[in-house]
């Protein structure tokens, strides 16, 4: 879109389907990315669909999708399917980031339809052998009751976004295995309303993109499928230079938590810890007998998502290989 100086589109550019409409659908978004921008894949290679420069406040609502399960609930044949799994909304180009950089999103809202879905795919996650071949959908009613997964469950929303990631420095990142050091389907319920994630830039503007909310997700995502639903995340971005990260992290009201990326486990939970570790020593100032001995008091580790850290073998597409492992530091301790 042009950048005119006035208005909610100031500042940003490319297309005027990006401008925020009016209605409730678009209320407090300043930049509306619809689902048409989706694709399966984090890469630099495409052209963005918003340009925008950081640390405005601007908001941007990144709406996915959620037809792949639509299209399972209809026909139980992923061989049938006409639409990508876990397509990502995007990408953004954000003005001035570059290698060595990271991006700050800022998670304002996550808004939901009124369906989502359970499914099964057959060969993924910890039940692939009770559940079968045979593939399980269930349409998922959502409204303001909260989430009715069973018709004696009804559980309160708590969306999430399970897919965020920049571009990595050549090439395409999967959206759906494994997890990266840019981000990418990680999986993590802290990746919520009122977190802000931090995310490696390996090429110049990011290329941020977003996708796969869930309306509910149990830690790990073990299932391998969450409650999935369509919606809008709606997000603001900064730029925090220089921040030279090697793997994503993100920062809650409560914690700063650090993700591990790994094979095997053992391996994620130390590059998770080192990072937790400097983050005390270096970004803190600690001796580095604090830091030891406060991680070992307060410095709680545990599974992150399903995904894993390393592609998988392409004959066993959902075997993830390797971790994602998550490293929690108190703000209260700093």
């Amino acid at each position: 879109m042009s950048g005119d100086g006035t208005g909610p589109g100031a500042g940003a550019s490319v297309g005027e389907p990006t401008r925020a409409s009016s209605g409730p659908r678009h209320d407090g978004i300043d930049h509306f990315l619809g689902k048409e921008h989706g694709r399966p894949g984090f890469t630099a290679t495409v052209e963005p669909a918003l340009r925008i420069e950081p640390g405005t406040g601007e908001r941007i609502g990144f709406e996915t999708s959620d037809a792949v399960y639509a299209e399972l609930h209809r026909h139980h044949d992923l061989a049938k399917l006409s639409v990508p799994i876990n397509p990502v909304t995007g990408p953004v180009y954000v003005e001035g980031a570059k290698p060595g950089d990271a991006l700050a999103v800022t998670v304002h809202e996550i808004r939901l339809i009124e369906h989502g879905w359970s499914v099964s795919l057959p060969g993924s996650g910890a039940l692939q052998h009770v559940m079968g071949d045979e593939m399980f959908t269930r349409r998922v009613p959502i409204d303001s009751d909260g989430v009715h997964v069973t018709d004696r469950h009804v559980f309160e929303a708590r969306p999430m976004i399970g897919c965020m990631g920049t571009a990595p420095a050549e090439g395409e990142n999967s959206t759906i295995m494994p997890a990266y050091a840019q981000g990418g389907n990680m999986d993590v319920t802290e990746n919520t309303v009122g977190s802000t994630v931090y995310l490696p830039v390996m090429v110049e503007g990011a290329y941020l993109s977003i996708g796969d909310v869930h309306a509910i997700m149990a830690e790990g995502e073990s299932s391998f499928v969450a409650i999935e639903a369509e919606g809008t995340a709606v997000v603001s971005i900064d730029l925090v230079p220089g921040l030279g990260l090697r793997a994503p992290r993100i920062e809650t009201a409560d914690d700063w938590i650090f993700v591990g990326l790994g094979d095997p486990v053992q391996e994620s939970i130390r590059r998770g810890y080192e990072d937790a570790f400097s983050f005390l020593v270096d970004d803190h100032g600690w001796s580095r007998g604090d830091a030891y001995a406060v991680l070992s008091a307060v410095g709680h580790s545990r599974l992150g998502g399903p995904t894993g850290s390393v592609a998988p073998d392409p004959l066993h597409p959902f075997d993830a290989v390797g971790a994602v492992t998550l490293h929690r530091v108190p703000k209260s301790v700093l």
